[in-house]
């Protein structure tokens, strides 16, 4: 079977799968999703959850990888309104190989994103993740086809990413901050040049300046007023130069972190990254955020909990270390603005070290609430 035949099934396919999808989340006409009606009890609770979820506060996560994804399937337990804003900067997998040959933006972190966000996340996962493992296709994810021949439909990726935002009725919704092709570059202390994130993600820790590339890129509008209207701005998890930096670099959104009333948090990653962060502490990805943004993160979250020996073991052989707040570094991020929220936000019940999802959810809708309720009493 030939590129274009098999590209065409793969297409048809998704197109069948995305009218499912649709019609499973069919929104009612108050506004709420379509949930399993388990009698009138049932319905009522259901309604209630929608409501409350409705009424949420406005929170808006920049970021990349997985740990956008994973934090956005905690946060849609407690608002809908939520705006993940994505990097475009991916070259590796399904993604790079889709820009390299069509020149489409990278979808592949986009498409991880509104899985998360979809109400029923595991059958979406299974659908959108579903991966050809033969022919022409080989490689290349479904969800990540969908949204290029959705592309080709409408002309553009922002659109594209939009009318899947509706499509599947997630809760809030999915923004890549620029709608141009954009190349990440850097600079090491020898004075190497790194240009593209496989390279830069290799010698992260010899960085001394990163910059994208055309520098006159503009973030999307929607973006930006996103930030502007935020009651949080959730800055990770997810790797430093490669997920957090690469939105950070447009001066347009420096500018509206700079503006923005809402409190600006900083998750930090759980391990170091092998090649991209060795050696950094919790205080050097904090520098790298304010230098790049302009802007000190007024919370910081770390984790305190232990990652089990055997686990561990594992990571250490793979050059990973955990990444733990020392009392000097609190003392210093408090003389530079930042709160530092400690607690056990670790998740290593599939076997890997990730972020327990709810459990930061609920750090951050506590500290919105929080802010919120300050803004109402100096008001």
């Amino acid at each position: 079977m030939n590129w274009w035949s098999a590209f065409t099934i793969g297409l048809l396919t998704g197109g069948i799968i995305s009218l499912l999808a649709a019609r499973l989340f069919q929104e009612e006409e108050d506004g709420g999703f379509r949930e399993p009606q388990t009698g009138k009890n049932g319905s009522i609770m259901a309604k209630a959850f929608q409501h409350k979820v409705s009424q949420g506060p406005e929170i808006v996560a920049i970021g990349g990888g997985t740990g956008l994804s994973t934090l956005l399937s905690g946060l849609k337990s407690y608002t809908r309104n939520i705006t993940a804003i994505v990097t475009v900067t991916d070259e590796g997998g399904s993604s790079g190989r889709l820009r390299g040959e069509w020149g489409v933006l990278p979808p592949g972190d986009i498409r991880n994103c509104m899985v998360a966000l979809a109400e029923n996340d595991s059958s979406l996962n299974r659908i959108l993740n579903f991966r050809f493992d033969r022919g022409e296709l080989k490689g290349h994810s479904l969800g990540n086809l969908i949204l290029l021949a959705t592309t080709e439909m409408t002309g553009d990726f922002r659109k594209a990413v939009e009318e899947l935002n509706n499509l599947l009725a997630i809760r809030g919704k999915v923004i890549p901050i620029t709608n141009e092709s954009v190349t990440l570059c850097a600079a090491t202390g020898d004075g190497d040049f790194l240009r593209g994130e496989l390279d830069i993600s290799m010698r992260g820790h010899q960085i001394e300046s990163v910059w994208i590339e055309p520098p006159d890129a503009k973030a999307v509008p929607d973006a930006i007023l996103a930030i502007e209207n935020a009651d949080v701005v959730v800055l990770g998890p997810g790797s430093l130069f490669t997920s957090i930096i690469p939105n950070l670099m447009f001066s347009e959104v420096s500018e509206a972190l700079k503006r923005t009333a809402a409190p600006k948090i900083y998750i930090t990653n759980l391990m170091t990254q092998p090649g991209e962060t060795d050696g950094m502490s919790i205080m050097d990805h904090v520098r790298w955020i304010t230098r790049t943004s302009g802007s000190v993160p007024d919370y910081v979250f770390t984790n305190e909990g232990e990652v089990p020996s055997d686990l561990l073991e594992t990571y250490l052989a793979a050059g990973a270390v955990p990444l733990m707040v020392e009392e000097e570094q609190k003392r210093s991020l408090s003389l530079m603005g930042s709160r530092v929220v400690v607690s056990d936000f670790l998740d290593v019940s599939g076997g890997s070290v990730r972020h327990n999802s709810q459990k930061v959810a609920e750090a951050l809708i506590r500290i919105a609430r929080e802010e919120r309720d300050t803004s109402r009493w100096k008001s």
